[in-house]
């Protein structure tokens, strides 16, 4: 073979950036408004001690909040649930579809819906600047990288133990109160120490995003996705507990054990890691620098500064889960522990940073998450187009179609597999919740099966389809990190199957011992 031939290159397909992604998908999304009919069902909602019942028209109809004016209406839920407030957002009510004229959205619709996203997200999008600005300041006092230091000097040869605890942690959180979105601001601490530790971006997201999404997966009490669900679907969430007590604990098993077989064949070969390419852009934008003696000096300073920042994360669980804390309560507690520490960071006779410095240092962590917060709120763009169109409801409309005259095993084998498309659709666990459980629960009824069997249902589907899905959490959590999509896909789709096929045969189970 003559040498100077060279060898031809093969061409390889190259995955797009998020951003891109997500433009890809509001095209398509204003496209299907064009050919997928529009229609929607009559929405009905709580306010000022009465119910408010808004046809597909627009015509709004007043109602008296009782219990005979649901029954009349043909929603099963306690009229309690709305005067508490556990069902905010708007119900669809059974029977009432109706097709609407067609609603194409514009071509110019694609860049509105992305700044209305944006908008929608504002409060999560101010929790993650704050979050940035708290880590901007705290690795400017060098305390991460003299903690990092003394850390990894401890772990030697026990370095899973932490993937362990964190993985266990957020798994709990996601089944108890639905930790998801508070997620993100993990990353910027365990990345560093998964680093240090010898693993790679794959197994930070594993143990973080892939853990609290199995916990709420596999949501024992989770008020956001498993509480609302049972009330939307007239049914109490204690209804088939321990069915999934016994799904929680397998799942967190087999991911404990498919995170610790994957963390060992990095740290044993880096180039095993999926996401090794990217591996030197990774290390130089979440490793820390602890060769110098100013970094590795772990002062009494830089100990409380620490502790002060480690509290800001129990006291956010806390908050979520004993205070219903939404994301501006967050962002408040994470402000006033960016204050604290930035004073601390600022005044100093050997190693004060002045204010200068301390100021830039918050406005600059602030600035290295925009791309993340632009993402969450791209993702709400397209939701807002499905919904602009009326074209969820006819979505929903259709699938509850096709499984009306199903039975049995296989009617909620289907049901698990809607609410797998459904959760592309609307990536919201409270959102499809309301919209779905009162179209789709009752059908349960007409098989004979118990309705908390679809709330399960729902929850394998919907999770199932959050692993991958583009319009869900899962896109600012790659964009954080900068890791490529076709690398996430490659470790997740084991996940996706076994949630679909160990769900598949909780479920089964429960129909044939109801």
């Amino acid at each position: 073979m003559d040498a100077s031939v060279k060898p031809k290159k093969k061409w390889k397909l190259k995955m797009p950036g998020a951003f891109t992604i997500l433009f890809f998908l509001t095209v398509i999304s204003v496209f299907l408004t064009w050919f997928i009919p529009a229609g929607s069902y009559s929405k009905l909602a709580y306010s000022h001690d009465h119910l408010q019942v808004t046809a597909p028209s627009g015509k709004k109809t007043i109602y008296p909040a009782t219990q005979a004016t649901l029954d009349k209406l043909h929603v099963k839920i306690d009229v309690d649930q709305f005067k508490s407030g556990a069902i905010s957002k708007p119900v669809s009510v059974p029977g009432t579809y109706k097709r609407l004229k067609q609603h194409p959205m514009s071509i110019y619709s694609i860049f509105t819906s992305m700044v209305n996203g944006t908008m929608q997200a504002v409060d999560i999008m101010i929790f993650i600047f704050v979050l940035g600005g708290l880590i901007g300041v705290v690795k400017a006092s060098g305390a991460f990288e003299s903690g990092l230091s003394a850390l990894t000097k401890k772990s030697k040869g026990k370095e899973f133990i932490l993937v362990f605890m964190v993985a266990v942690l957020l798994a709990f959180g996601g089944t108890l109160c639905g930790i998801e979105e508070e997620a993100v601001a993990f990353y910027p601490i365990l990345a560093p120490v998964f680093i240090a530790m010898g693993y790679d971006s794959i197994v930070t997201v594993g143990a973080i995003f892939l853990a609290s999404s199995i916990g709420t997966t596999f949501s024992i009490i989770n008020p956001f996705s498993v509480v609302i669900a049972s009330n939307a679907a007239g049914t109490q969430f204690t209804q088939g507990m321990m069915g999934r007590i016994i799904g929680f604990t397998v799942a967190v098993i087999c991911l404990l054990l498919y995170l610790h077989w994957y963390a060992r064949k990095v740290q044993k070969d880096p180039s095993f890691s999926y996401s090794y390419e990217d591996k030197e852009k990774f290390d130089k934008m979440w490793s820390m620098d602890s060769t110098e003696e100013h970094n590795r000096t772990f002062t009494l300073k830089k100990k409380i500064i620490l502790i002060l920042f480690a509290c800001a994360f129990p006291i956010m669980i806390w908050g979520v889960m004993a205070k219903n804390w939404a994301f501006p309560n967050m962002a408040a507690s994470f402000l006033t522990i960016a204050v604290i520490i930035m004073f601390l960071t600022c005044f100093g006779k050997k190693d004060g940073l002045g204010e200068y410095k301390t100021t830039t240092a918050f406005s600059d962590g602030a600035a290295s998450l925009v791309g993340v917060s632009l993402i969450i709120g791209l993702a709400r763009g397209i939701n807002m187009i499905l919904s602009d169109g009326y074209i969820s409801d006819t979505i929903l409309y259709a699938s509850s179609k096709v499984v009306s005259h199903m039975s049995g095993s296989f009617f909620i084998i289907v049901m698990m597999l809607i609410f797998f498309v459904l959760g592309f659709i609307v990536p919201s666990s409270s959102g499809l919740a309301v919209l779905a459980m009162p179209i789709l629960a009752p059908l349960a009824d007409t098989v004979h099966i118990p309705r908390y069997i679809v709330v399960t249902a729902y929850q394998f589907g919907q999770y199932a389809m959050l692993f991958l899905a583009p319009t869900g959490l899962v896109m600012a959590t790659l964009q954080m990190l900068d890791m490529k999509y076709s690398h996430w896909v490659r470790f997740v789709w084991p996940v996706v199957v076994f949630v679909l096929v160990f769900g598949g045969g909780l479920l089964v189970a429960e129909v044939l011992l109801a």
